[in-house]
């Protein structure tokens, strides 16, 4: 879930059955190319957000479209009951591609769907009901990620009822998480670099400090990085960036660049509470998924995404803290711009400019989730729009 855009939509170019629950820009897609997108009013826009993080290799990437093309024609669909060396592949090179000794994997649809089951092994292993997430945080839509999301039970969760109990806790008091956790705790989940929450990095100390208190308690600290995952810090994961090793990790959005997949990558402790049929799922780890995880990690470790992410995104902080911009924060290619004024209002003028952006549930942050192949020329044009609008 991202923040709705203060946007209304273009009229369609068909006749719109499609259940009306989400805000859209005006902006009527038709075809896009490396960061850019075209729209059927033959305007230009440079995508700054990705769909949501999602497309970080930008579009029409060459090697990821022909690992799909040759993965369809060879066999496009087989369930996991059936063995196939391409979801060995995807396993090994994500767990090699992480290198944190979170070596056994488990591939499924979505972000909030690795979520789920990542609760489901902390509740196994420990035998206890309560979760520790951190204010701001957002795991998802599910019945048991909605529940550890921050604010939903009073807008959208829409179940009669959490099926565990949970406790919120501060994301910037270090001195409240040994109250928080406890030892009827049986999993702390935090996105280490929060993306709904507004770019917001939580930091090495206050991640150490989760650490020390899940080894302390014996709960299982678990890594949200379905946003801030998959090389979008200018690391693999942002548990490399700081260094610290969680006990699971969930992954999605850019570990597909579009095609629907996630992960949920365990320690060898928790894999050993995997119990035969305790898991499942129908459509992770198809072959189409596992080709194209593979490519978007091929596409990463040969074309040096990481390094360009670093240099890129430091660019973008060293240059684009101009006109209505004061601040930022985050890491990487997750950068929170802050803002003199509502972050809406300056996300509407830049569309204006053909730059698309997003904003967060902070209202004077301007969210930029850009595709790993950004280059400064495009940080250039965002600079450029940011002085041409008022403070």
């Amino acid at each position: 879930m991202n923040a709705k855009p203060a946007l209304s939509a273009a009229p369609p170019a068909v006749p719109d059955h499609l259940a009306r629950v989400f805000a859209q820009y005006p902006l009527p897609l038709v075809s896009a190319e490396g960061v850019w997108l075209n729209t059927r009013d033959g305007r230009r826009v440079l995508d700054l957000y990705g769909g949501h993080a999602v497309a970080a290799l930008g579009y029409g990437h060459p090697g990821w479209t022909r690992a799909l093309a040759e993965q369809a024609r060879s066999c496009q669909f087989q369930s996991n009951a059936v063995p196939m060396d391409v979801r060995l592949r995807a396993a090994e090179r994500l767990v090699r591609f992480a290198g944190l000794g979170l070596d056994t994997v488990f591939f499924i649809n979505s972000g909030a769907e690795a979520n789920e089951n990542a609760l489901k092994m902390a509740f196994r292993m420990t035998g206890r009901s309560q979760v520790v997430a951190l204010e701001q945080g957002f795991h998802g839509r599910t019945a048991a990620a909605g529940a550890i999301t921050w604010g939903a039970a009073k807008s959208w969760y829409g179940f009669p009822r959490a099926p565990f109990d949970v406790k919120f806790t501060s994301r910037t008091d270090i001195a409240a998480i040994a109250a928080a956790i406890t030892d009827a705790t049986a999993a702390v989940v935090v996105e280490p670099v929060q993306g709904v929450g507004g770019a917001f990095d939580l930091g090495a100390p206050f991640l150490q400090a989760l650490r020390a208190r899940c080894d302390a308690t014996g709960a299982a600290l678990i890594f949200d990085e379905v946003q801030c995952g998959v090389g979008r810090t200018g690391q693999p994961f942002a548990a490399n960036l700081y260094g610290v090793t969680p006990d699971m990790i969930t992954t999605a959005k850019a570990l597909g660049n579009g095609f629907p997949c996630a992960a949920l990558m365990m320690s060898d402790q928790v894999a050993a509470a995997v119990k035969l049929d305790a898991l499942g799922t129908t459509f992770g780890a198809g072959p189409l998924a596992c080709a194209a995880i593979e490519a978007v990690i091929e596409a990463i470790e040969s074309e040096n995404l990481l390094e360009r992410v670093r240099r890129v995104s430091a660019y973008v902080r060293e240059t684009c803290i101009v006109g209505p911009v004061i601040g930022h924060q985050g890491a990487g290619h997750l950068t929170g711009l802050r803002t003199s004024r509502p972050a809406k209002d300056i996300q509407r003028e830049l569309l204006a400019r053909n730059i698309l952006t997003g904003t967060s549930a902070d209202p004077n942050i301007l969210r930029l989730l850009s595709a790993f192949i950004l280059e400064e020329q495009h940080v250039d044009l965002l600079r450029d729009a940011l002085l041409s609008l008022p403070k």
